[in-house]
């Protein structure tokens, strides 16, 4: 499984973006596929998740504010950011878990820089 995160940038606080995430590879033994984001100095931390069956689950601090989609004919999850606050400055990642022949694995994308200014 390869994935593919592109689509940050710079804002002002109020503000809105999208970030994409192309999935690729073995796609059918994807189970979920999620963001995650990583500030300076702080551990990475789970943002929001969207299983095959389009179960969706978010972080306290981005619900009501961000919202996880997929394209399936795309092989694409997005993750769309309103309401920005510059603490969710950081750098976002798509990570997705696999199943293959009973053995979970977990994929990461490269990071993608989210910044909001004040």
């Amino acid at each position: 499984v390869q994935l593919q995160a592109s689509g940050g940038g710079s804002v002002q606080a109020g503000g809105s973006l999208r970030v994409s995430c192309a999935v690729s590879g073995r796609i059918f033994s994807i189970v979920d596929i999620g963001w995650y984001r990583q500030a300076p100095g702080k551990q990475r931390e789970f943002v929001a998740t969207i299983t095959t069956g389009g179960n969706t689950n978010y972080a306290d601090s981005v619900k009501g504010r961000f919202t996880i989609s997929r394209d399936s004919a795309k092989n694409t999850v997005y993750l769309q950011m309103n309401s920005l606050k510059p603490e969710d400055t950081a750098v976002y990642y798509c990570g997705a878990n696999a199943l293959n022949g009973g053995r979970w694995s977990k994929y990461w994308g490269q990071g993608t820089q989210v910044t909001v200014s004040s």
